[in-house]
C-alpha cells in the first residue's frame, strides 16, 4: 500500500492466481500480544483481518509513523539492516485497483534474517542480494 507499508508472508503469492493473493495464511492464527511499541517506520507487524485473532503468516512493514494502528496490530520486530531494500520495494510501480505489484518479481525478498536482541545485525555476502535483518 503506497507510502502507508509493504506486505508479505502469503503463500498465495508464490503460486496462486493473483485474485487470491492477500488471502493466504498458513492454516492456523497467533493470538495477538501488544507491547508498548509504537508503529514507526521500519517496525514490523502481523497483518491480520478484521477478526483480532486472524493474524497467521502475512506481516507488513510500516513506511511511516501510524500511530492508529498501536495497540491493535501486533508489532515483532525492527528492520535493522536493508532499509535500502525496504524503501527499494515501497517504490515499486503497482495495480492502483489492487495495490499489487505490476511485476511480482521487483518485489520478492531473497531472504529475511530475524535475529535475537542478543545477537549482531545480520550482514549480506552477496552484494546483489536482497537481504532484511529484522530485530
Amino acid at each position: 500500500m503506497p507510502g502507508f507499508v509493504i506486505q508479505g508472508g502469503d503463500p498465495n503469492t508464490k503460486s496462486g492466481s493473483r485474485d487470491t493473493w492477500g488471502t493466504g495464511d498458513a492454516g492456523y492464527t497467533i493470538p495477538p500480544e501488544f507491547s508498548n511499541l509504537k508503529h514507526t517506520k521500519y517496525m514490523v507487524s502481523m497483518a491480520r483481518g478484521s477478526d483480532i485473532n486472524s493474524a497467521s503468516s502475512q506481516f507488513f512493514i510500516v513506511l511511516g509513523d501510524a500511530p492508529w494502528l498501536d495497540g491493535k496490530y501486533t508489532i515483532f520486530g525492527e528492520v535493522i539492516s536493508g532499509q535500502d531494500v525496504v524503501d527499494k520495494i515501497a517504490s515499486i510501480k503497482t495495480d492502483s485497483s489492487t495495490n499489487q505489484p505490476l511485476d511480482p518479481n521487483e518485489a520478492r525478498m531473497d531472504k529475511v534474517a530475524i535475529q535475537s536482541s542478543e545477537t549482531q545485525s545480520p550482514t549480506a555476502t552477496n552484494t546483489s542480494s536482497s537481504v532484511i535483518g529484522i530485530k
